[in-house]
């Protein structure tokens, strides 16, 4: 069973419905949860965010959080997924930002990936440095959104709740 598949499981299973943000991926996130049958019952709907101003307009990201942050970061990766849930109604979101390559971006390093998956107060985020050219970077961003979500699911991932690590 695919990470994908196991999310769409684990979302029915618990009634929740499940919301989308992305940036590096492009909708890739989306697309693979929509490739399993039966995401219609689960999947709420994405965003794709690639532009800053669409991050802050349209999932409502304070501009001084990308000022003072990046826009690869924690704090808008986390500020995309809680805007994710809220513009699209859902009890789940996940969130993806980071730098595909081929070079760095914004003094970001290629390959550096931020998710971040909310489901109410709970928050689970995930910053990697990916090796390998954009493609590889991509796809093991989508695999790493995935089992973030499917981890804030399961209740089975560290997380952040107000500011603190905790495990659910």
């Amino acid at each position: 069973m695919t990470t994908a598949e196991r999310l769409v499981a684990a979302l029915r299973a618990s009634g929740r419905r499940l919301a989308v943000a992305e940036s590096l991926t492009g909708g890739a996130v989306s697309a693979a949860v929509v490739a399993v049958p039966g995401a219609s019952a689960v999947l709420r709907g994405s965003v794709t965010a690639y532009d800053a101003e669409v991050k802050s307009e349209v999932l409502g990201v304070a501009p001084e959080v990308i000022a003072g942050h990046g826009v690869v970061s924690a704090p808008v990766a986390i500020a995309m997924a809680r805007g994710a849930a809220r513009l699209l109604r859902a009890d789940v979101a996940v969130a993806t930002t980071g730098v595909a390559g081929p070079g760095p971006s914004d003094g970001v390093a290629a390959g550096r990936v931020v998710v971040a998956a909310v489901r109410g107060d709970v928050v689970a985020v995930r910053s990697v440095l990916l090796g390998g050219g954009r493609a590889l970077v991509r796809a093991a961003a989508v695999e790493l959104a995935l089992g973030v979500a499917l981890g804030v699911v399961d209740e089975v991932v560290p997380v952040v709740a107000d500011g603190n690590t905790a495990r659910l």
